[in-house]
């Protein structure tokens, strides 16, 4: 299934079905009177979060959703069948936005979440309820109202407990495939990951979390760079930032510095989250040389940093404990 984690869509609520002018014909009732019945109700257009789903897939091709019309009224003062509304399936964690895309109409955070988009309209009048003590034959039905319409964004972003940080080829998939079930692609060459990835991570058989992965920044990517910064909204939601630095690189302290410019280039309180900082691939290199980027690194994001390797295990079980342990602490605070 291929990832997508945004679409336009438009959407049309069913029009009000008709009222309509009637009369009684009955045999043995001299004085009939009008019987005419209303329209039924037309069809509302929803968008519910369900869960199963984590791409917004469905809405590449299908972007046109219409309601049907509610029923006509009848003689015998019988009203119009309302339609049934239109449910717009979608993953945990998407926003609903209006077409600027910029004013935010829904977020849906929780399974079973609802919000109504477009509200059908209500049926119109037959003539028996213009029946009165003064216009005993009334002619008058009116068309039923129309339905609501509009176009939206749909934008996904997803929900994790922590996320991944860091340039390409940092060793991100490499680390989210040794502390998880997710089996995310993995080649010796940057911008291998080119959409997001979750896994859930278990460090202890009583706690649980969900990692987030995301394509690699490159400097200038606020600016539209590489990749751009268009998947930095899949971990907005997240408690706490994992930044993985490569540590076979001579200057770890400046690719730090290079994914922290791009998080405050960015915004939307990303460079305010709680962030682990970790050397990564430390098996391949030596030991003098781990003890001295380890040290330049730790006083580049002024806190120390730790060691780990995600293709060997080497502290990766203590770097999720601790990131275990930030995740509680930043949801209670």
């Amino acid at each position: 299934m291929k990832f997508l984690d945004e679409a336009k869509v438009h959407l049309k609520a069913g029009d009000g079905g008709d009222g309509v002018v009637a009369f009684r014909r009955e045999k043995f009732i001299e004085f009939g009177g009008p019987d005419g019945g209303n329209g039924g109700r037309g069809g509302d257009v929803l968008a519910e979060a369900v869960d199963g789903l984590n791409t917004l897939i469905d809405y590449r091709y299908a972007q046109h959703f219409r309601a049907r019309k509610g029923g006509n009224g009848a003689g015998s003062d019988r009203t119009g069948a309302a339609s049934e509304d239109v449910v717009l399936k979608v993953p945990v964690g998407t926003q609903i936005l209006a077409e600027d895309r910029e004013t935010l109409i829904a977020d849906l955070t929780q399974v079973g979440q609802r919000v109504m988009l477009c509200r059908g309209g209500d049926g119109g009048f037959g003539n028996a309820h213009y029946k009165s003590s003064t216009n005993r034959a009334p002619r008058r039905a009116d068309k039923g109202h129309p339905g609501e319409e509009r176009s939206v964004w749909l934008r996904l972003k997803l929900i994790a407990d922590a996320g991944l940080v860091g340039l390409p080829n940092a060793g991100k998939s490499t680390f989210l495939a040794a502390v998880s079930a997710a089996r995310p692609k993995i080649a010796d060459y940057p911008f291998t990951t080119l959409h997001p990835q979750l896994g859930v991570v278990r460090p202890d058989a009583s706690t649980e979390f969900v990692l987030a992965d995301i394509p690699g920044l490159i400097e200038g990517a606020s600016e539209g760079a590489g990749l751009g910064d268009r998947f930095l909204g899949h971990i907005e939601r997240c408690a706490v930032l994992l930044h993985l630095v490569d540590g076979t690189q001579a200057d770890p302290a400046r690719a730090y510095r290079t994914v922290r410019g791009e998080l405050e280039g960015y915004g939307n309180g990303l460079a305010d989250k709680p962030e682990i900082v970790a050397l990564n691939k430390v098996d391949a290199i030596t030991p003098q040389v781990r003890a001295s980027r380890l040290k330049a690194l730790s006083r580049a994001a002024g806190r120390p940093a730790v060691a780990v390797s995600g293709a060997s295990g080497e502290g990766v079980q203590d770097l999720l404990r601790a990131l275990s342990s930030a995740i509680a602490a930043s949801r209670q605070g």
